[in-house]
């Protein structure tokens, strides 16, 4: 590990159930705070989500006391080496749902859900002829960068897409294969069973999701283009690390190629838009000129 990344980021998830989750919340936050972990979890009575940053040995602590706990003895940790926190504060909190659905029926993806392809499997069903590619992610992270031949999903929150399914899907798709991906893998575990559900059998998963793709040694991001959308300060990750680099990302204003996102200065609109250096300098922040107006008149 080099002198400047001596801080990590751990991406995990479990769905597991949780007998008194409100009360492993409490003890939940006080862990991490007594560790000096920054970041976002999420636990419900369905399992436990999370993006945390600290040093190698907050993170090593943190893993091992996870795995310690029966719950959690094989759960999944990607880790990205990094040069300094990408959170600025801990909060751990309790949720109906690890991932906001509010679908009609339950969905336990220890259950029901589409079969996992590891990244060597997902690249060379990627290049079949007969597959659907299904960005299970928002559109803005879509915007960024996404797998080559994606369909993105014309949606901005992740509940929307049982709806988005029904009137986007057809009958004509039902048989055919589809390939979900998102960032860390969580999202399709829910939206394969979705699809299921709704009538689509020949449903697959990424396992892993996006960053686990980026990292294997055999695959290095291939049909990948742009970058990777992240919820924490970094904003983005590289994931394709083959000579076949490509931007995606087009500027709010001008429709430039660009990988930057800002918030809208505006802080009654906060926009999250991809903005290229010339107009950013135009426009001072602002995503339009509506907002620059309402603040200055202000």
């Amino acid at each position: 590990m080099s002198d400047n990344l001596n801080y990590r980021v751990l991406l995990y998830y479990k769905f597991v159930h949780i007998a008194n989750p409100e009360e492993y919340t409490a003890e939940h936050l006080a862990f991490c705070k007594e560790l000096g972990l920054k970041g976002r979890i999420l636990i419900a009575e369905e399992g436990i989500n999370g993006t945390v940053s600290g040093t190698f040995e907050q993170t090593e602590q943190y893993m091992r006391h996870m795995h310690a706990n029966p719950l959690f003895a094989d759960m999944v940790f990607k880790i990205d080496e990094v040069e300094g926190h990408t959170f600025r504060k801990i909060f751990v909190r309790h949720k109906k749902e690890l991932v906001t659905l509010r679908y009609e029926k339950p969905l336990d993806p220890n259950k029901e859900s589409g079969k996992r392809l590891s990244p060597v499997e997902f690249h060379e069903m990627l290049q079949r002829d007969d597959v659907i590619i299904l960005d299970g992610r928002s559109d803005y992270e879509f915007d960024l960068g996404h797998f080559r031949g994606a369909i993105r999903p014309d949606l901005e929150t992740f509940k929307e897409f049982p709806e988005w399914i029904r009137n986007h899907m057809g009958d004509d798709l039902r048989d055919r294969p589809i390939l979900t991906y998102c960032t860390g893998g969580i999202r399709c575990e829910k939206l394969t069973g979705v699809l299921m559900n709704e009538g689509f059998p020949n449903v697959y998963q990424l396992e892993g999701g996006i960053v686990t793709y980026g990292k294997d040694p055999e695959v290095k991001g291939h049909l990948w283009d742009g970058k990777c959308y992240v919820f924490d300060e970094r904003i983005s990750v590289p994931i394709n690390r083959t000579d076949e680099q490509v931007v995606v990302g087009k500027c709010h204003h001008c429709g430039s190629p660009t990988e930057t996102f800002i918030n809208c200065a505006d802080d009654t609109c906060h926009l999250q838009h991809l903005v290229c250096e010339a107009c950013d300098d135009v426009h001072n922040g602002y995503c339009s000129e509506e907002c620059q107006e309402h603040v200055t008149a202000g």
